[in-house]
């Protein structure tokens, strides 16, 4: 009798573990809350008891978790989805011009999916150290890939004039569209900017590959 009254209290949750989960749930739903409120009102906009109410918890629990409103919004500012992306996947070898537009689309696609990224993020980007460092780690992310892309597509025998340059141009572009992405109505140029950078690039690529006389 006393093996089988030790199994069941082997098999039984803990008390601790089931209070962890309930945690984790609680501070969850906070977290949710903040990010649609913070981006529908702002974050200056939003009270805490706001959030309370649309968590449907009690206003002390937010303070319990987060000790300051600040807390929250950083702690959704490393929820943010990864913005990496397999460039060599998106590559069309020779041409320049298709693989950035395949790689914006990438991201343009990811900007889509995440509400907190196109309006939270750009938002608050101004006033909150947290965000504007996520800003920065960001836009060097997409500078990167950028780069990478023009060089796996360039074609072969073309040395690259200034990629790095070119990263950085479209990288802004980029940039710009989607901290106005709530806002934008209709098509842009960005497609026409895309074409005229790689051809910019083409173009410089073969007047460096020429050998001096």
């Amino acid at each position: 009798m006393s093996n089988e009254v030790g199994e069941r209290a082997r098999r039984r949750p803990s008390t601790s573990d089931s209070d962890d989960d309930r945690g984790a749930s609680t501070r969850e739903r906070i977290l949710t809350a903040a990010g649609e409120l913070f981006a529908e009102h702002g974050f200056n906009a939003t009270p805490t008891s706001r959030i309370a109410e649309r968590a449907e918890v009690p206003k002390g629990l937010i303070h319990y978790y987060f000790r300051r409103k600040q807390d929250l919004l950083a702690a959704l500012v490393e929820r943010l989805p990864d913005e990496e992306i397999v460039s060599d996947a998106l590559v069309v070898r020779g041409d320049v011009a298709a693989s950035l537009r395949r790689l914006v689309g990438e991201l343009d696609a990811r900007l889509e999916s995440s509400m907190l990224l196109s309006h939270l993020l750009w938002r608050e980007a101004d006033t909150h150290d947290a965000v504007r460092q996520a800003m920065q780690q960001r836009f060097g992310v997409v500078v990167e890939q950028i780069r990478r892309v023009i060089e796996l597509a360039m074609p072969r025998g073309l040395a690259g004039c200034d990629i790095e340059a070119a990263a950085m141009l479209l990288a802004r572009v980029v940039n710009h569209r989607h901290s106005v992405a709530r806002h934008r109505t209709g098509d842009d140029e960005l497609d026409r900017e895309i074409g005229f950078i790689a051809k910019a690039l083409e173009l410089g690529a073969g007047n460096a590959a020429v050998e001096p006389a």
